[in-house]
């Protein structure tokens, strides 16, 4: 096996994430990195023994692999990355807030015991915009993971100078303000009030959810 593939997951590894990250950066390509960590994996691993924590690891690697314009790596133990070519960092953002619902909701996948689930926090920063080295691109995703899990586990979130906001011509500037107000009143992130936007929508719009109620109402 290559000396740069994870002999557990079979994912390109640390050594690999560098060599891409840099061969993009070498040729002024956008590209996105999102640093990712299992949630109370150490607590998984304690409970369940570590066999069932490999497979939870190698489950994640699977769904990692399926995500579109991705490449996904496993950094060290229960640390995985994702690089993303050629997005921009809102792009990048709501992808990995995609793919943190979707870990979510893969229970069986997983195989755990009922009280057990399997989620992830997700750190995102962009080259150029929040790094213009392979290391400051690493920095800066580091350092949006760890604020991710200081919001509480189970987030998607930006470095901390990044004002978590769209700035695209999508979002009006009274809507931006509004944002920021509201934020500030409520003492949260710009990022977990769009986030709880964004599940809510899902909710709404998601054909699964409602065929489950319509088939419920047609029951009752």
């Amino acid at each position: 096996m290559s000396k740069h593939i994870d002999s557990l997951t079979g994912l390109p590894n640390n050594k690999a994430l560098e060599k891409h990250l840099q061969e993009r950066i070498d040729r002024d390509e956008p590209i996105a990195l999102a640093m990712i960590d299992v949630d109370h994996f150490l607590e998984l691993n304690e409970r369940l023994g570590s066999e069932a924590g490999d497979e939870a690891l190698k489950q994640l690697a699977s769904l990692l692999q399926e995500e579109n314009g991705t490449t996904a790596f496993r950094v060290s133990g229960d640390e995985f990355a994702l690089a993303m070519d050629s997005v921009t960092l809102e792009q990048a953002f709501l992808g990995m807030e995609r793919l943190r619902m979707k870990v979510e909701a893969a229970r069986e996948a997983f195989a755990l015991p009922n009280d057990h689930r399997l989620t992830i926090t997700v750190g995102v920063a962009q080259f150029p915009r929040d790094g213009k080295t392979e290391s400051a691109l690493r920095r800066a995703a580091s350092a949006a993971l760890v604020s991710a899990k200081e919001i509480g586990r189970n987030q998607v979130a930006l470095p901390p100078n990044e004002e978590m906001v769209m700035k695209s011509c999508y979002y009006p500037s009274t809507n931006v303000r509004r944002l920021k107000s509201l934020a500030e009143q409520l003492n949260k992130k710009e990022s977990a009030l769009l986030r709880e936007a964004l599940d809510d929508l899902l909710r709404k719009y998601d054909r699964s959810e409602i065929a489950r109620k319509t088939k419920q109402s047609a029951n009752a």
